[in-house]
């Protein structure tokens, strides 16, 4: 057995940075190498997709709440926090009873190429970047803190050990960090480059569509400052999927195929889709995950071919109820069939507000269908349409406790006056907006303090697929105020005061906002 190593508190924080430094300059390496080889199989990916994969709704929930659209971000800067504390404790390891670090890193690479190649990630050699980035890893450890230890006395001699030389243990440190960061930021760079289709994409010229949507009436916006467009920039649309890494699809690679209880197979490449008669059409997507009051809803400008054309070729069954749609990363999605083949314009997307569609939002085609939140029916990089039954497959969502079908609840939010913000007494406005896609809003009412429900002016309504501005004048009294609002839609009903959270279905109960009048 190794003989434990005497060592001072200085030795134990160089060889913890030296074990950080070699986790960095093997992430470089697997990240990298991901790059050029297998741009699916990122180390960082892998397993970050895996952690989405099993972690519990509850969890899920939690991420979204506290990052929103960021919690890719955080995921990736919490697996490095681990990952550099991991790499931390292999290094003290490696320094008291080599070669335990050097093992441990190795093995953290090898989980990495497991789970690349238990992923399905689509790549030729899904287990390299693991690989390489656990073999860098645990060789530069090794080297690093070796030349911590004292060198032992040339043999036939008297010469005493001959002591580390720190200078050039840190400097090594030092280059093997830094050559991480670098390779780490390089692979990343060279991954958006090539999943981006950045060429591809900006050359693309879309056909005109056959049926275009109304233009948003120039009373459809009521000019309140604060208020949200009613079409919504992509630059600033809400994103919540389960990709690490956007999916990188060439559009002359891409087919769809539809199949299942059908009678009749199809496949769909895209210059056969492009062919098509697209049509244009407006529509309001939500995310379940929203919070009453929240900021994942967007509206957009689709381009698309409608699904219940594509369908109606495929034949379904009589006994199919549900259509479980697949991206190219594996996620599904199980939509009603009959939302896919009623009147509403729920269509195969390839464009986004006049432009070919953001790859962070399904380059080259993805599936917008008016009335479902997205996670029943908002597949992006859709390549798979599955005819089948309710009681036969489930989908991602459905998997981890969230219901079947999802229809969107209606709700309504208040964006100005900003919550916190101070205002002057005298006259002011309230102002927001309304939805419930597929079925429209007719009103929305607003409370103050506990007063009466006083009726809001709503912007022109020109869809009922679509939100809709409203604005209530304010005669502001100095003191502490409460708002509330609530809307009423097409057919009737009134938005419930019942408080309830996003899961299973999405979140229910009145926008209320407290507001300080100086």
């Amino acid at each position: 057995m190794t003989e434990a190593v005497r060592t001072s508190r200085g030795s134990g924080a160089a060889a913890a940075a030296a074990g950080i430094a070699a986790a960095t300059l093997g992430a470089g390496a697997g990240e990298l190498t991901a790059a050029l080889a297998a741009p699916a199989s990122s180390p960082f990916a892998v397993v970050g997709g895996a952690l989405i994969d099993a972690a519990p709704a509850w969890a899920k929930d939690l991420a979204i709440d506290w990052f929103g659209t960021a919690d890719k971000i955080a995921l990736t800067v919490g697996i490095a926090l681990v990952l550099a504390v991991v790499a931390a404790w292999a290094g003290w390891a490696e320094l008291r009873r080599p070669p335990a670090g050097a093992v441990i890193a190795v093995a953290l690479g090898a989980v990495a190429a497991i789970t690349a190649l238990l992923s399905d990630t689509g790549d030729p050699l899904p287990f390299l970047p693991g690989i390489l980035a656990g073999a860098v890893a645990g060789g530069t450890l090794h080297v690093l803190v070796g030349m911590l230890r004292p060198k032992p006395p040339r043999r036939g001699t008297d010469t005493a050990s001959e002591l580390p030389n720190r200078r050039a243990f840190f400097a090594w440190t030092a280059v093997a960090a830094v050559g991480g960061a670098v390779a780490v930021a390089a692979g990343n760079a060279a991954r958006a480059g090539s999943r981006a289709i950045t060429t591809v994409r900006d050359a693309l010229v879309l056909p005109a569509p056959a049926t275009t949507a109304p233009p948003v009436p120039a009373v459809a916006e009521l000019g309140v400052d604060g208020l949200a467009p009613v079409i919504t920039p992509n630059a600033e649309f809400y994103r919540i999927d389960t990709a690490i890494i956007v999916p990188s699809i060439d559009p002359a690679d891409w087919e769809l195929r539809i199949h299942g209880l059908v009678e009749e197979e199809v496949v769909l490449t895209w210059d056969e889709l492009l062919a098509l008669p697209l049509v244009e059409t407006t529509v309001t997507l939500s995310c379940v995950s929203n919070e009453v009051g929240g900021s994942l809803i967007g509206n957009a400008r689709w381009l698309g071919y409608p699904i219940r054309e594509l369908l109606a070729r495929a034949k379904p069954t009589g006994d199919a109820d549900m259509v479980l749609s697949r991206s190219s990363d594996g996620f599904t999605a199980g939509t009603p069939l009959e939302a896919l083949t009623d009147d509403r314009d729920a269509i195969l997307a390839v464009a986004m507000n006049d432009e070919p569609l953001p790859p962070e939002h399904g380059f080259p085609v993805r599936m917008v269908v008016p009335g479902l939140y997205g996670y029943v029916s908002a597949t992006k990089w859709v390549v798979d349409l599955e005819v089948t039954r309710f009681d036969e497959a489930t989908a991602y969502w459905t998997d981890r406790g969230w219901s079947e079908r999802g229809p969107i609840k209606l709700q309504s939010r208040i964006d100005v006056p900003r919550r916190g913000r101070q205002l002057s007494a005298g006259e002011t406005v309230i102002a927001g907006m309304a939805w419930q896609p597929h079925t429209g809003v007719d009103g929305v009412e607003v409370q103050i303090d506990d007063g009466d429900w006083q009726p809001a002016t709503l912007a022109a309504a020109f869809s009922d697929d679509t939100w809709v501005q409203w604005s209530l004048p304010w005669s502001a009294e100095p003191g502490e105020h409460t708002l509330r609002c609530r809307a009423i839609s097409a057919d009737g009903q009134t938005q419930t005061s019942e408080s309830a959270p996003p899961a299973p279905d999405g979140a229910t109960g009145w926008h209320e906002v407290p507001v300080s009048v100086a």
